[in-house]
């Protein structure tokens, strides 16, 4: 007969964490993509994989490795001079440090202290479309 003291009991903490990790979608909320990340970590999960955020804010201070399958629809991506200051290059083959994000969407999400970083491809697209969204907006301004 096994004592019920033996069995581990989870901290308030720990299932909040396992809760933040088993979500899906997150909609009209801050995520704080450190603790994001350093939940899946604490997981056993290296990758933040197959979510959704919908009209959220996306804090940092981070830097987002931009992975395979995932997608920016009408998103905010941060505040600039200049929208390149926001893309980082990798100068190895492997990137550290990073929160790595595949098989994701953002959907009309604002970006607060957050880089973005991945392939060559991926950078390049990312600056035609934030240096395309730039003039886009400065155009309506002068309309107005």
């Amino acid at each position: 007969m096994t004592d019920k003291t033996d069995t581990p009991t989870m901290s308030a903490e720990e299932a909040a964490g396992r809760a933040l990790v088993a979500r899906k979608t997150f909609e009209k909320e801050a995520v704080w993509l450190p603790m994001l990340a350093v939940q899946h970590w604490n997981a056993g999960e290296m990758v933040v994989d197959g979510k959704t955020f919908t009209d959220c804010l996306i804090e940092g201070p981070a830097v987002m490795a931009v992975m395979t399958g995932t997608q920016f629809d009408s998103c905010h991506m941060g505040v600039a001079e200049n929208p390149r200051t926001l893309l980082l290059k990798p100068v190895g083959e492997k990137i550290a440090g990073v929160v790595g994000m595949s098989n994701c969407r953002f959907v009309r999400c604002r970006f607060a202290q957050v880089g973005f970083t991945g392939t060559s491809e991926m950078l390049e697209g990312m600056e035609r479309d934030l240096l395309s969204a730039r003039k886009e907006s400065a155009a309506e301004g002068a309309r107005a």
